[in-house]
């Protein structure tokens, strides 16, 4: 849909974006892992303090099928439409791209004129993107200058390569796979870019069939999941470097670009070492005209008593970090952690992003530690901080706390009981859990978070 004026969610530089109104309205995915026939749902949350209804569900949207498992979702239109050599800036952020990681199913919801009543208004069968891409198991969705882009698991069969596709932003067509020269690149997960460098980075997990039934260890073991990232021509579509972590690192998984245009650099969270346990945070940066990267964060395992542990860590006797999503302020200063084993939530200043100095930490939930929250403090909880959001203005931070179904039910064997909490975030550095907001989903679980008008993961930047 076209306007008249530019979307006034739309801001030219993350700086101008910092000064955005705040939201009052979060959208969340809720997978329904129960396998009872009944289909997932879209959640609208009330995320406005001064309202009665504050960190309650206020709306709900059911999927007309089930088994999809919503996993990560996104808008169809943001601040890269700004940019002046794409330039589209009539175009409204008004619609939810919804895919569903397990039936490869996409929705593409309205979110007006009542975002707290959205509505499908299309969906793409798995044989269409299968026909149009060759491709299968959607995974991120991110608004580019040039259209929609998701990234995608592997192909039709559930083997690689995986990869990106594109839609049409207006008719929401699949236009096609996005690769011309993909070179050595085949296993898949996230991506972004750098629009200042003309540069695309694309991360690793697992072919779908390697990761649909929980973490398999002898790939774990043999080292086969995901450890490099890739770097591509972002307007020629080709390959152009491998920055390989190594084989003891394994999957590479969510990325976190520098906001700022100019800055050539991002972070990416690695889930776990071979070697320990341990988990990590690695800094991609241009070095002399070539992409290099470097680990600059280690969050070690923490050691536990066997009988504690699931059955898949109860050998090695410690519970691994588990480093399963990460997220950047719009400012570039801090960088948010989540380690959905031991429970903890990380907080660390990257101004340096050489030098990271850790700033925060809070502990919900965890494999042993089952931290509580101040709303019900005696009462433990399980999963532990995973899906993490950030308000444009860098203050309020949201997570939630179940990962994938499979990899959920080998972690937290006890079952995932889902609940999503907010925190308050200091300028200056440093956090803490919000009280009053302590949101329960019953017998759905909680994943990605996108909030109203966007955040710091929906939208990139032409200017600084």
């Amino acid at each position: 849909m076209e306007l008249w004026k530019p979307d006034p969610t739309f801001y030219p530089s993350p700086r101008m974006a910092m000064k955005a109104p705040a939201e009052k309205l979060a959208f969340v995915s809720l997978l329904n892992a129960e396998n009872n026939g009944r289909p997932d749902a879209l959640g609208v949350v009330d995320v406005d303090p001064a309202s009665r209804t504050y960190g309650g569900l206020v709306g709900r949207l059911d999927m007309p099928n089930p088994g999809d498992e919503l996993h990560h979702f996104g808008w169809n239109a943001c601040s890269a439409c700004l940019c002046p050599y794409m330039p589209h800036p009539h175009t409204e952020r008004r619609y939810l791209i919804v895919p569903g990681i397990k039936s490869s199913r996409i929705h593409i919801v309205d979110t007006k004129p009542d975002p707290r009543k959205p509505k499908i208004i299309k969906v793409i069968e798995p044989s269409v993107l299968a026909e149009r891409a060759g491709y299968s198991r959607p995974h991120t969705v991110h608004c580019g200058p040039e259209g929609i882009y998701c990234s995608a698991l592997g192909s039709a069969t559930g083997e690689g390569p995986g990869g990106i596709f594109v839609m049409d932003p207006d008719s929401f067509e699949i236009l096609g796979k996005w690769e011309i020269d993909r070179g050595p690149q085949y296993l898949a997960y996230d991506f972004w870019w750098h629009l200042g460098q003309d540069t695309m980075i694309t991360s690793e997990w697992g072919t779908p069939n390697m990761v649909e039934t929980g973490v398999n260890p002898e790939i774990l073991l043999k080292g086969g999941y995901g450890h490099s990232l890739h770097v591509w021509d972002l307007q020629k579509r080709r390959h152009l470097q491998t920055l390989d972590l190594g084989a003891e690192y394994q999957m590479a998984l969510e990325l976190r670009p520098a906001h700022d245009p100019s800055r050539a650099y991002g972070f990416v969270g690695v889930v776990v070492s071979l070697k320990d346990l341990s988990a990590s945070i690695w800094l991609w940066h241009r070095d002399n005209g070539k992409w290099g990267v470097k680990k600059v964060i280690d969050i070690p395992a923490e050691p536990a008593d066997a009988e504690t542990l699931p059955p898949l860590l109860k050998g090695f006797k410690a519970v691994p970090p588990l480093i399963t999503d990460i997220n950047l302020s719009l400012d570039d200063r801090f960088l948010y952690i989540s380690c959905w084993g031991t429970g903890e939530f990380l907080q660390y200043d990257v101004s340096d992003p050489f030098h990271p100095k850790k700033t925060g930490s809070v502990h919900l939930g965890g494999i042993v530690r089952r931290a509580g929250h101040p709303k019900k403090p005696s009462a433990p909880l399980n999963g532990g901080p995973q899906m993490v959001e950030v308000s444009r203005d860098g203050r309020r931070v949201y997570f939630t706390n179940s990962l994938y179904a499979p990899w959920d039910a080998q972690f937290y064997p006890d079952g995932i009981q889902s609940w999503m909490v907010k925190l308050d975030a200091k300028p200056e550095g440093g956090m803490e859990i919000d009280p009053k907001f302590f949101l329960e989903f019953g017998d759905l679980r909680g994943h990605q978070v996108r909030l109203e008008g966007g955040d710091a993961s929906s939208d990139s930047y032409c200017y600084s």
